[in-house]
């Protein structure tokens, strides 16, 4: 095959992933946006400025409140310095079990 046709194969999966990526990212939108009042109600009734559930440390905050740097700033086999770190389990890397 020529180098073209191979630059165009590589053009068109890079495409096709493109859509595939915009198609995953307005289903978690569109999800989100149906969760939006339920946080609402919970920020209302809890009387926070915001949705948060810890405050002790930056990295357990609500992401609109955390710094960019936050998840790099412990080495992977670092302690929990903060209690509320022991209390939530990582995301799933995986698609959402319901």
């Amino acid at each position: 095959m020529r180098p073209a046709g191979l630059f165009l194969l590589w053009l068109c999966a890079l495409g096709m992933l493109d859509v595939g990526l915009f198609i995953h990212g307005q289903q978690g939108r569109a999800q989100q946006r149906a969760e939006e009042p339920l946080m609402r109600l919970a920020t209302a009734e809890l009387g926070l400025t915001d949705l948060c559930v810890a405050t002790e440390a930056r990295y357990t905050r609500h992401p609109a409140v955390t710094d960019g740097v936050v998840p790099f700033m412990d080495h992977p086999g670092g302690l929990e310095h903060f209690p509320s770190g022991s209390f939530f389990a990582p995301p799933m890397a995986g698609p959402r079990a319901r």
